[in-house]
């Protein structure tokens, strides 16, 4: 069975389990460590996922886990795909609320990407991923989520030869976001793509529309430290590069790196202070059809060597350890399901002259699509 009609053969059977992702997250709670995600924390999720249509959980969703945080917080994130119930269900909202503007922005992107003869759906096919603020948002916030794109139909690869490809998916996240389009910030991510190696690729865009005006990009394939290096200060960068060199060597000092990817914020006036680093131990590739199958200790020496790391919460790093799991059988009112959890990344945070943060990104995947 191919990966898109499990796809939807688990969204017709989540279906008839409930209604929202709030009620599938709820028979997972004994299953999240409370030292990853506290109890306050846990029913915060809950809210923003009753607010979300059960299909939801047919395609990947998991936790942004701050592992330099004492406090168990966490923020959620869910994807949705268009032409599917779940993308009705926010059409269907976004016409029955004007002032919904999570389902509002989600309408408007699925309008680009379905329209007849799209620019946009051959380079990034039909899914969206959303990041909710939820542990790093204030208690009276209902910010619209963090929304990406990954331009898996057509790889974006260094070299500059697709431009108009960066182009158009930047116009798509930026009309999506409700944003008026600005020459300069679409100059300097041209910039910033351009000044890509030819071995790297442009592993998704993002807008944040709560947050200050960026757009968020992830270049992935970074083959040494001195690429990456070279890579930021062709792009004007402002941090401090020895210290970005620092960081990468010393992490190469106690665990095998494969590739390493840059998260950079590009604003009007360039790129932004912060810098996200994700140093892979493990290669993924999107089309493979066991992209979301982990060893149970392929994670084991990066978190060993994030235990070196002073602001890294030792008793979060345990808890972490345990979230790799084999896939598990559960049981519910239609049958069997399989339940999938793993480590996509983790990301390593600079700003300035040091490391600030570290974020696990961890996933759940669930289907339906077994002999019942």
């Amino acid at each position: 069975m191919v990966i898109d009609e499990a796809v939807r053969l688990t969204q017709d059977r989540l279906a008839d389990e409930g209604g929202t992702m709030g009620d599938l997250l709820g028979h997972f709670r004994n299953r999240v460590s409370p030292i990853l995600v506290g109890d306050t924390e846990w029913n915060r999720i809950l809210e923003c996922a009753r607010r979300l249509p059960i299909a939801m959980g047919a395609l990947p969703f998991g936790f942004e886990l701050p592992l330099h945080e004492p406090a168990p917080v966490a923020d959620f994130g869910a994807s949705l795909t268009s032409g599917t119930g779940g993308a009705a269900f926010f059409r269907q909202r976004a016409e029955a609320d004007r002032t919904d503007e999570t389902a509002r922005a989600i309408t408007r992107l699925f309008e680009q990407v379905d329209s007849e003869n799209s620019p946009l759906r051959p380079i990034v096919g039909r899914k969206l991923m959303l990041e909710y603020d939820i542990g790093s948002a204030r208690d009276a916030e209902r910010p619209v989520p963090g929304m990406f794109l990954r331009p898996g139909e057509r790889p974006i690869l260094g070299a500059g030869h697709q431009v108009d490809d960066v182009g158009i998916v930047v116009d798509a996240l930026v009309s999506c976001a409700g944003w008026r389009n600005n020459d300069a910030e679409r100059e300097y991510v041209r910039r910033a793509y351009l000044a890509q190696p030819e071995d790297t690729r442009m592993d998704s865009f993002g807008v944040f529309p709560s947050r200050s005006r960026s757009i968020r990009l992830a270049i992935m394939g970074f083959k040494t430290r001195q690429a990456i290096c070279s890579y930021l200060e062709n792009t004007g960068w402002p941090g401090r590069i020895p210290a970005v060199d620092s960081v990468i060597s010393r992490f190469q000092e106690r665990v095998s790196i494969v590739r390493t990817g840059a998260n950079l914020d590009v604003q009007e006036a360039g790129v932004g202070p912060t810098l996200g680093l994700t140093l892979i131990v493990r290669q993924r590739y999107t089309k493979d059809s066991r992209y979301w199958l982990d060893g149970l200790t392929d994670w084991d020496p990066f978190l060993e060597a994030l235990r070196h790391e002073d602001l890294v919460v030792p008793e979060k790093l345990e808890a972490l350890a345990g979230w790799v799991s084999k896939p598990t059988t559960l049981f519910a009112k239609t049958g069997r399901f399989v339940l999938l959890r793993g480590i996509h990344h983790i990301k390593l945070v600079m700003a300035g002259d040091r490391l600030r943060r570290a974020k696990a990104y961890v996933f759940m995947v669930l289907s339906g699509a077994v002999p019942t």
